[in-house]
């Protein structure tokens, strides 16, 4: 093969379609605990910006003692146990009796390298030395990975074991490795084989940039649902003040019904970008409402009313900063500590403050009934956090994760106190606008540091 492709072979129920997901970025694979969940060998192509590599999804090995006796009854001599394994796959009688097998080694006869599996949660055993051997008769360049499924008892005794038939051996957790182990892992596949080291560097580079790449996509998905929800109101024209009263829970309802799904799509949007699309999310606590309309749950999303105020206060005094500015200095600073006053006491009272629900006349008869956009000065933070938390989740899932996931709150506070100040003052300025239901300028661009 001219190209980098890997076959990850092994006993059944080891872990190789998991690996193969995690690697893969595919979340599409078939992963099961019951044993034959792969019958036939599955090619999977990672495609990258500048380059590309295979993985091989294999059965399990099922009779590795009687292929190997047939292998020894064909090779004399060591410089005829590839040709064996070349005539097992091509004889039709050991195509009906060994399937698995003729499967397993079909992609290594065309040329992959060997990425050899075990449990390192259970004890080594003798049996899997007819498995290793087969490997070895190919002639393939090879790794052996230890996946540690439920615990690290036996890692010990299989590297000592694996080491006297793989010059290389590795322990991975495709459920628990991050992004930073599979880079690693990726890097070390480069060197199985010389003439694919380039190829593979390539896609490592690539894999790195597009990391840095889906956080400022992510950080663009964010902005636009922050100015959405913080801008976003109803409205219904009635004829009578009356029918405007009646028609105010039908628009709350309606109000609650888009955000609802305006978040919603904003968390398909990000599971888009790291390439989820079979994840199954628990989103209880992302429900609107009435999550989304409980100031007592804001506090825990967002910011606390002692943290608002202080928000407040840096706001309200950068707008004093600016008017002493304007007038060389000549009020004695005396704006700053005024607009700080007036943004500390302004970010308290307005946490408390909810959805703006008004009716008004007409010009030319009538009425109007709105319903919305949200006041709160708390609520582009409650927006953040929740979208912050679900993206640490998302982007440090694993795609061979099958459990559905469930999202909690994260202290917002510590992240954004983690910027620089000058940052600091921008995203809460920022949040300032959008409060007051004006547009913030380089929104996403505040917002990526949080993503870090």
């Amino acid at each position: 093969m001219t190209h980098a492709t890997f076959a990850v072979v092994g006993h059944p129920n080891k872990g190789k379609s998991s690996i193969v997901s995690t690697l893969a970025r595919n979340d599409a694979i078939a992963i099961s605990p019951r044993s034959g969940t792969t019958r036939s060998a599955d090619s999977i192509t990672v495609k990258t910006t500048r380059s590309a590599y295979e993985l091989v999804d294999t059965p399990g090995f099922q009779r590795p003692g009687k292929v190997l006796s047939w292998l020894q009854q064909h090779a004399r001599s060591a410089d005829q146990r590839a040709s064996a394994v070349a005539a097992l796959i091509q004889d039709k009688e050991c195509q009906k009796r060994f399937p698995d097998e003729i499967q397993l080694l079909t992609p290594l006869v065309n040329g992959a390298a060997i990425l050899y599996v075990v449990d390192g949660s259970r004890p080594y055993g003798a049996e899997y030395e007819a498995e290793m051997e087969i490997l070895r008769w190919t002639g393939q360049p090879s790794m052996a990975l230890i996946n540690p499924i439920e615990s690290e008892a036996h890692v010990e005794a299989w590297s000592s074991a694996l080491a006297q038939y793989f010059k290389t051996v590795r322990i991975f957790n495709p459920m628990q490795a991050d992004f930073d182990k599979q880079i690693e892992l990726l890097s070390a596949f480069a060197h199985l084989k010389p003439e694919w080291s380039k190829t593979l560097r390539l896609v490592t580079e690539d894999l790195i940039a597009s990391r840095l790449a889906q956080k400022e996509k992510s950080a663009v998905i964010l902005a636009r649902l922050l100015e959405d929800l913080c801008l976003y109101q109803t409205s219904q024209k009635v004829l009578s003040q009356s029918q405007a009263e009646k028609i105010q829970p039908v628009l709350a309802k309606t109000y609650q019904h888009w955000m609802r799904n305006r978040e919603r799509q904003s968390i398909q949007e990000l599971f888009a970008v790291y390439d989820h699309f079979h994840t199954s999310l628990s989103i209880d606590d992302l429900n609107l409402p009435p999550d989304l309309f409980d100031c007592e749950q804001w506090y825990m999303w967002g910011l606390s009313k002692q943290q608002l105020a202080t928000v407040g206060a840096i706001t309200g005094a950068a707008a004093g900063a600016a008017a002493d500015a304007m007038v060389a200095g000549q009020s004695l600073m005396l704006g700053t500590i005024g607009g700080g006053l007036l943004g500390f006491g302004s970010a308290w009272l307005g946490a408390n403050k909810l959805v703006d629900a008004k009716i008004k006349g007409l010009p030319l008869g009538g009425y109007e009934a709105c319903y919305g956009p949200i006041k709160n000065k708390n609520f582009p933070y409650v927006v953040i956090g929740r979208f912050i938390y679900l993206h640490q989740q998302v982007s440090h899932r694993n795609h061979a994760v099958r459990e559905a996931m469930q999202v909690n709150a994260v202290v917002l506070s510590e992240q954004i106190s983690s910027l620089e100040k000058s940052a600091q003052k921008e995203l809460h300025a920022a949040c300032n606008q959008l409060v007051k239901q004006k547009p913030a300028e380089n929104l996403a661009a505040l917002l990526t540091p949080l993503f870090e």
